[in-house]
């Protein structure tokens, strides 16, 4: 459990955990963009895109401190059933994002994959994350995105991937290698904010032994010494796998 400092201005330096290699992959569900407009006074889509704004803060951030893998779920399969408008400009946001994405790539200390069924996806969105996924390829760190993305349909992708390779029989092994975060590897920590305290059908086989974190925190307002604390959370359990 390394240790970094962190002072502010007429303040005593404090000790904080920084993560290791007991806890390298972050997965957040970031929810409450919505709530924290309307609380506001303001529509769904304003919530949105400030939820935007701190996803940038917050990937960056975790890379910085040494995440080698952080995955957020932006956009699910059952968010289709949102109103058309604001199912549109969540896609306004995604693709001004990636046009933010290639113009700020290097304040990241990662490369970035969009995961998930993007065949729904307009193709000049697509032919834009396939722009951006070839950035940053230097880094080993990865930001992965979840865009019309489901668990389950996760699991059936892989599974059909499987058969087409001509497998007839699968080990857990086999699936986990088939997944769109093969690469990351399971998640060691789900963070959910908003309140609400399920998964929603978010890494479903990869969650198998994460950590689970909720914070009744709305997204836009989840600062970076959120992040602190649930490290610091984190390492305060014992993870045993089954065992003693």
């Amino acid at each position: 459990m390394p240790l970094f400092k962190k002072t502010k201005p007429d303040e005593t330096p404090v000790e904080k955990l920084r993560p290791d290699e007991h806890f390298k992959h972050i997965a957040f569900i970031m929810d409450g963009n919505g709530r924290w407009a309307k609380k506001r006074g303001m529509p769904r889509e304003y919530g949105h895109k400030v939820g935007a704004a701190t996803f940038k803060k917050i990937a960056i951030y975790c890379s910085d401190i040494g995440f080698q893998a952080v995955t957020v779920y932006a956009f699910s399969t059952e968010n289709w059933k949102r109103p058309k408008h604001e199912v549109d400009a969540l896609m306004m946001i995604l693709d001004q994002y990636l046009d933010e994405l290639k113009r700020d790539h290097e304040q990241y200390k990662s490369h970035f994959r969009f995961i998930g069924d993007l065949s729904f996806l307009t193709p000049e969105l697509k032919a834009k994350i396939d722009e951006v996924e070839t950035l940053n390829m230097h880094h080993p760190q990865v930001l992965n995105v979840a865009i019309n993305y489901g668990g389950r349909a996760e699991l059936a992708h892989a599974v059909n991937t499987l058969m087409a390779e001509g497998k007839t029989s699968v080990t857990e092994d086999d699936i986990s290698g088939a997944l769109y975060t093969a690469e990351a590897g399971d998640p060691d920590m789900i963070v959910r904010t908003g309140g609400d305290l399920r998964i929603s059908n978010f890494l479903l086989w990869q969650a198998a032994y994460a950590e689970l974190y909720f914070t009744d925190k709305l997204w836009p307002d989840l600062s970076t010494d959120d992040i602190d604390e649930i490290v610091r959370d984190f390492y305060s359990r014992k993870r045993r796998y089954g065992g003693l």
